[in-house]
């Protein structure tokens, strides 16, 4: 019996590669459309809070956080609902960060989707 040589290449680390480059990318734009969103909500008086919004995407071993945020001092207390407050901005809401991301939630996941695909 002839004997066969069998070669077997190991293309899971390009596999790897691939998807956490795909996941970075979806969870990039997913950000972007989320906080892009909590803009339209933040209240406004001199611009400071809408211009302390900050993203950040970190890949850590086996998943991609998304982050979004304000630096300035007073934005949890704009943002809590317990607080109550008038906005000048008539589109301004309490808890337009978590709203935000809430009402775009469709196109998250269609991002999430498109960018997936094999």
């Amino acid at each position: 019996m002839a004997q066969k040589n069998v070669r077997i290449t190991n293309k899971l680390p390009a596999f790897s590669d691939k998807v956490e480059r795909k996941a970075t990318r979806a969870v990039t734009k997913m950000v972007i459309t989320g906080a892009a969103h909590a803009s339209v909500y933040t209240p406004v008086d001199t611009s400071a809070l809408l211009n302390s919004q900050f993203r950040k995407v970190v890949n850590l071993t086996h998943k991609v956080i998304g982050i979004v945020g304000y630096t300035a001092d007073y934005a949890a207390a704009v943002h809590d609902p317990d607080n109550p407050q008038t906005f000048r901005r008539t589109t301004a809401k309490k808890e337009f960060l978590r709203l935000g991301f809430e009402e775009s939630e469709g196109l998250l996941r269609s991002i999430l989707k498109q960018e997936m695909k094999p």
